[in-house]
């Protein structure tokens, strides 16, 4: 008898800010308000999100509500950085500032882990840290520092190793980073081995970490051969840009991350379907766990269909727990 993988379920990216806290934000940006009313909404909207992942999910987040992207917390507290001008995301219209790094980068203790929703200090055990994976990273950045797109890929790779180290010390477990350019603009040797090797850095800075890669606006079956020689626990690919006919098996070791919800549409899922392309993907690469979640960053969405399509993520992880996944 076959067993089943273990299944787990959350957020992949930052939640879609409820409007009242937009509200709240644009008021306090136009001196309609005050920052203890502002940090008031901001506690009460991370509080309400906490309560709903703990009651549908395996892992919580708290939203990272006071993210404006997934650059901006290290492009502000790691040396060698500065914040450049608004910059597209991919292909969507969604916008990040552009880190810009003039020197060899440095990190500097507490000031990243400080950056974290504060709700998530008293549930690290469950937390999952959402970081940008060294690759992306050193992609999407203005690189003024002299050194090789290569070797800051790798310089990132550790230094977020050391932030992976401090923040396990403080009682946090799951880390993902999220990785898409690994699949919309693959690395070519030799620069596949430097996010190899980045990735190491990671790892063996605290090996007994959940590393979760996450992917996302290509198909993921090319670069699967190089998704599958990073040192990591988990591999996530989005099911909305990867065809599970293109999978094929990989490591034993390795956990399948599934990228089941599209925030690119506000239409919910269907529940059958989607549970039968997981039971698909399983069958075409079984895996050592099963992580579901969001493909795409879910902020692409307004909040409150946001919201029903983190309930469709629940329903589908409790029909494959309670049905299985053969």
């Amino acid at each position: 008898m076959t067993t089943s993988p273990p299944i787990f379920a959350g957020l992949t990216s930052p939640f879609p800010r409820p409007e009242r806290l937009i509200a709240a934000t644009r008021d306090l940006d136009r001196g309609r308000t005050t920052p203890e009313l502002a940090e008031k909404t901001f506690v009460e909207a991370e509080t309400e999100l906490l309560a709903l992942e703990e009651r549908l999910f395996t892992n919580v987040t708290a939203g990272y509500f006071r993210w404006n992207d997934l650059f901006r917390p290290i492009a502000e507290t790691w040396g060698g950085f500065t914040v450049g001008p608004l910059t597209r995301w991919l292909e969507t219209n969604t916008f990040f500032r552009q880190p810009i790094l003039s020197s060899t980068p440095h990190r500097a203790a507490g000031a990243f882990a400080a950056r974290l929703p504060p709700p998530l200090t008293s549930r690290a055990a469950v937390a999952r840290v959402l970081l940008p994976g060294p690759y992306t990273f050193a992609k999407i950045l203005e690189n003024r520092s002299g050194d090789s797109e290569l070797q800051t890929a790798l310089t990132l790779g550790r230094l977020l190793g050391e932030e992976v180290r401090e923040l396990h010390g403080s009682g946090f477990h799951v880390f993902q980073f999220s990785d898409p350019m690994l699949v919309t603009d693959p690395p070519e040797p030799p620069a596949d081995e430097s996010v190899v090797q980045a990735y190491r850095s990671i790892s063996n800075a605290v090996p007994a970490a959940t590393t979760i890669v996450w992917t996302f606006g290509a198909g993921a079956g090319p670069a699967l051969p190089l998704l599958d020689r990073l040192p990591v626990s988990v591999v996530g690919i989005d099911l909305t840009d990867t065809e599970p006919e293109t999978l094929r098996p990989g490591p034993e070791r390795l956990g399948l991350g599934l990228g089941i919800i599209d925030p690119r549409t506000t239409l919910a899922e269907s529940l059958d379907d989607t549970v039968g392309v997981v039971r698909e993907a399983l069958r075409r690469r079984p895996s050592a766990s099963v992580w579901l979640g969001p493909g795409a960053p879910l902020d692409l969405l307004p909040a409150r269909p946001a919201e029903q399509k983190l309930l469709r993520l629940s329903d589908v992880r409790h029909t494959l727990l309670r049905e299985g996944v053969g």
